[in-house]
């Protein structure tokens, strides 16, 4: 078989560069490795569906092709007694495998079962923007990965994280609150809810709670609704006080001089394009306006 490694996501693994594979490269993506041989027919079968799997994951795995009559030292140390075998290495670690030319879909199923999902991607994604202490562009792939992980509990809390450090306290809470219960055992679960309660606590000011007893006594007066919405904004109560604006643009549309729409965009615009609490409110305005 002649070797034609068609990609980066594919080389011969040697003496030469076995450690910098198995070693340094595992702990950076999934390795696998292939055994196979000249003379192997079932091999001839199977690398080829090897190679386009490597090159079609685009990097998502290492293909590390072995050609057993070679490099028979490094057959023997994986302990190989026949071909074609494949075997699957991360962290420097064996993982998996299986011996004998095996169909594409059960190739993919195996691959699928030990890649990152993309939910993990978008994860380590917001994880090192965090680091960088870059809250705002972190919260769109922790968003993501969140909806798309059906809100694991650990992917459900770093966005919990995000959200106060951005002060979007009322999106922080009720994800808190969707925690399950064996999950809030976790002590990062108690530390964020400790820091949420402190920061819920902190946006009870002295000027919320006047203008919204004033307002409770006076449910239909616009300019309380107004002054309360800008306070509630201030301290993290984003949705709350859009939900107080969109309330007075259904009773005077222009409510002075058209202060309430403008200060309503300026929110939607603050959370930023692509923000679904931005789209939701996007969405009531466009409808009160059209």
């Amino acid at each position: 078989m002649t070797e034609q490694l068609s990609s980066q996501h594919i080389v011969d693994l040697t003496p030469e560069n076995f450690q910098q594979v198995l070693a340094e490269e595992s702990q950076k993506r999934l390795v696998m490795i292939d055994f196979w041989a000249d003379w192997c027919a079932p091999c001839k079968a199977l690398t080829p569906v090897l190679e386009k799997l490597a090159n079609e994951y685009d990097g998502q795995f290492l293909l590390a092709k072995v050609n057993a009559d070679e490099q028979p030292e490094i057959s023997a140390q994986f302990g190989v007694r026949s071909l074609p075998t494949v075997a699957l290495f991360k962290n420097a670690q064996p993982l998996d495998g299986f011996a004998g030319a095996q169909p594409e879909s059960e190739i993919r199923a195996l691959l699928d079962k030990h890649l990152p999902k993309p939910w993990d991607l978008l994860h380590d994604q917001a994880l090192a923007l965090m680091e960088e202490g870059d809250y705002q562009s972190a919260l769109a792939p922790a968003m993501e990965a969140n909806n798309l992980s059906g809100a694991r509990s650990d992917i459900a809390l770093t966005l919990v994280d995000v959200l106060l450090h951005l002060n979007r306290l009322e999106e922080a809470g009720q994800l808190l609150g969707a925690i399950p219960l064996a999950d809030q055992m976790d002590e990062r679960f108690k530390s964020l809810k400790a820091k949420y309660e402190l920061a819920e606590q902190a946006s009870d000011t002295p000027e919320v709670k006047e203008l919204t007893a004033k307002l409770k006594a006076n449910p239909d007066n616009l300019d309380l609704k107004f002054s309360l919405a800008v306070q509630l904004n201030s301290v993290g109560k984003t949705a709350e006080a859009m939900d107080l604006l969109i309330e007075i643009l259904r009773k005077d549309l222009g409510f002075n001089n058209n202060e309430a729409r403008k200060t309503l965009v300026e929110m939607i615009q603050a959370l930023g394009a692509g923000d679904p609490l931005a789209a939701k409110y996007q969405r009531k305005l466009y409808t009160l306006l059209y």
